[in-house]
């Protein structure tokens, strides 16, 4: 990887409730990548540089504004030495990023701005928010296919970004996705790949060279049954005594699919096969409990509760047909 290809200036907003609460994420390091566009042709990073150190009247901000000469964090990011904190990117009354990665984007995402129009050139900016989204999955080992998902996915009933941004460019969200992936694997292989050495999971797992994507291991029985003795029933006793209904029938569904995924019905009797977990539970489950387990245990030295983080995410993600990663 060549990690200076573009500079990185990171020169940070004054703190402020609605603009810099300096918050730490929940998630510690990033769990996800939102792409946005600024919505404001021809202003560039300084602008909102200037604007959101003086914004006064509202709530928002992002961590990173990328124009065709520079890559600026006005909120630290994490990709340097100070740790990230939160950034006021993503409304908080949308579900669509606790369902897709178990935790509010502003709680535990970089939001990454493409500035674009009047005299930016579009393939320059394009360039920099391509290589420093690659970036950024090489650094915390995320799948830029699982991991960028667009403001517009997140928030569609308000937000077009970066829709709007990239067919300016005559670019499409898919296209971004993969020139990512192909940025990623032009800086040494660094793409999230399959890699059976890294991980702590025993046998049996196939090696992934030997399976293609839509292949999935069943999770192992007992190993569903904790995941849902330890985390899924007492969210669900939660939400029922909250008298959240929607959010208990969530978390049953979820209980549901963990033992179909183990082939196991709720009795604990075996069923004629185990299903294919969804990728959606998985990035909950990982985000919801799993990574913050793992950091926790990182943070305390505590090196067999990390390395059965990972053997759970691990085991999980193989249920979905998913890549192994290196960390949680």
């Amino acid at each position: 990887m060549n990690p200076q290809k573009y500079p990185i200036e990171r020169r940070y907003i004054a703190k402020r409730s609605n603009t810099r609460p300096g918050l730490r994420l929940t998630t510690g390091a990033p769990a996800f990548f939102v792409a946005h566009d600024t919505g404001n042709p021809g202003a560039g990073a300084e602008n909102h540089y200037r604007y959101f150190n003086s914004l006064a009247d509202r709530s928002a901000s992002a961590h990173t504004f990328i124009d065709d000469v520079k890559i600026l964090e006005i909120i630290p990011a994490g990709t340097g030495p100070d740790p990230a904190e939160k950034a006021w990117h993503v409304i908080y009354n949308v579900t669509t990023d606790n369902e897709r990665f178990g935790y509010n984007a502003n709680d535990a995402a970089l939001g990454v701005e493409l500035c674009y129009g009047g005299g930016i050139d579009f393939e320059e900016a394009y360039k920099r928010f391509v290589w420093y989204l690659a970036f950024c999955c090489k650094k915390w080992n995320k799948d830029p296919r699982l991991f960028i998902p667009s403001h517009k996915q997140l928030d569609p009933a308000r937000k077009i970004d970066c829709d709007n941004a990239l067919k300016f460019g005559g670019r499409t969200l898919k296209d971004l996705i993969a020139d990512v992936t192909a940025e990623l694997g032009s800086i040494g292989g660094a793409s999230p790949a399959p890699n059976p050495g890294s991980s702590p999971v025993t046998d049996p797992k196939p090696p992934q060279s030997e399976a293609p994507s839509t292949d999935f291991v069943p999770l192992p029985a007992d190993m569903a049954l904790a995941l849902i003795a330890e985390y899924v029933r007492p969210a669900w006793a939660a939400a029922r005594a909250a008298n959240r209904q929607p959010e208990a029938d969530h978390f049953h569904r979820l209980a549901v699919n963990l033992r179909s995924a183990a082939g196991i019905d709720e009795a604990g009797g075996r069923l004629p096969a185990a299903v294919k977990l969804h990728k959606s539970n998985v990035q909950e489950l990982i985000f919801r409990w799993l990574s913050p387990a793992w950091y926790r245990a990182k943070e305390e030295g505590d090196a067999q509760a990390a390395d059965a983080a990972h053997e759970r995410a691990d085991r999980l993600r193989l249920a979905a047909g998913l890549p192994v990663q290196n960390e949680v």
